[in-house]
C-alpha cells in the first residue's frame, strides 16, 4: 500500500495541530482512594500533530498503540502511550484527552447514609518538548440567590449548580480529593441519597450560605490557591437558574500564569 502521508495534492503545505481519532469507547482503570482501582469506560480522543509535508496520517494506528497497552489504560501509562503514538506516526507532538465517570462514595450529612455519586471526569495528557497533565471534574452543588433571599426574608429561590474545574497537579493529586475540594464551595452540597432528616440540614445550610455564581467562582480559586499540589488551573461555575430564562456563569484561569 502506498503511503498516503507523503502522497500527492498537498499543495496547501500547511501544518496541523492535532489530527486523529475522537470519540472512541475505550475501558480504563483509575486508581481510587478507597477501592484501590476502578473500572470504568472513557470516551478518548488521541491526536498527533502533522507536519505540512504530509498529506494525511494513518488513523489505524492510534488503536493499534492502544491495543498494545492490554486493553486497559492506566493513568500512569499515558506518558508511555503518547511516546508510543508520537514514535508510531513520527510526530513532533501527541495528546490524549479522555472523559469517564468516576465514582465516589458519598455519606448523608445526618443520618450517613451510604450511596455512590458519579462525576464527569476528564485527563489530558500532551507530550511535545514536555510533558504535561491536567484532571478535572463537573461537580454538582446547590446554590441559594443571596438577593432574594435578603427581599424576601424567609427563603429565596435555589438551583442546582455544576463547577467544572481542571487542574495540573504538582503532584500526584486524588480525583476524590480534587471533588472533594470544591464541591463545599457552594451554598450547600448535593447527595445521592437523603433522609429527612439529611433534607432538612441541606436545606437550611443552603439557606445559611447563600452565594452567587461568582461567589463560587471565587471559593474555588481561593482553595486551589491554597492547596500545594494544585499548579495551573480553571474554574467555571454554572447556575441553571430557577426562576430566569437564562443560566449564569462565572470563570477564572490561572493556565495564563506562570505558578
Amino acid at each position: 500500500m502506498s503511503d498516503i502521508r507523503a502522497g500527492g495534492g498537498n499543495h496547501r503545505r500547511i501544518a496541523i495541530d492535532k489530527v486523529g481519532v475522537k470519540g472512541l469507547s475505550y475501558p480504563v482503570v483509575l486508581l481510587d482512594k478507597a477501592h484501590r482501582k476502578q473500572h470504568t469506560v472513557a470516551r478518548i480522543n488521541l491526536y498527533v500533530s502533522l507536519p505540512r509535508e504530509f498529506r494525511g496520517t494513518h488513523m489505524g494506528r492510534f488503536v493499534e498503540v492502544l491495543n498494545r497497552h492490554h486493553r486497559e489504560i492506566d493513568i500512569h501509562q499515558l506518558g508511555r502511550i503518547l511516546r508510543d503514538v508520537r514514535a508510531e506516526l513520527n510526530a513532533e507532538s501527541a495528546h490524549l484527552e479522555m472523559e469517564f465517570s468516576y465514582f465516589i462514595e458519598k455519606h448523608a450529612p445526618v443520618t450517613g447514609a451510604r450511596g455512590l455519586m458519579d462525576y464527569r471526569c476528564f485527563i489530558a495528557a500532551d507530550l511535545g518538548e514536555h510533558f504535561r497533565l491536567r484532571i478535572g471534574a463537573v461537580v454538582p452543588v446547590t446554590t441559594l440567590c443571596p438577593c432574594s433571599k435578603e427581599m424576601v426574608g424567609y427563603g429565596g429561590h435555589n438551583q442546582r449548580a455544576e463547577i467544572r474545574v481542571s487542574a495540573e497537579p504538582a503532584g500526584f493529586l486524588w480525583l476524590e480529593d480534587l471533588v472533594e475540594l470544591v464541591e463545599c464551595c457552594g451554598s450547600s452540597q448535593v447527595y445521592s441519597l437523603l433522609g429527612r432528616e439529611d433534607e432538612k440540614h441541606v436545606t437550611t445550610a443552603a439557606y445559611e450560605n447563600p452565594a452567587f455564581v461568582e461567589d463560587v467562582v471565587r471559593n474555588v480559586a481561593a482553595r486551589l490557591d491554597e492547596h500545594p499540589l494544585v499548579g495551573r488551573y480553571e474554574v467555571g461555575v454554572t447556575s441553571f437558574e430557577s426562576i430566569h430564562h437564562h443560566d449564569a456563569y462565572a470563570f477564572i484561569t490561572r493556565f495564563d500564569e506562570d505558578r
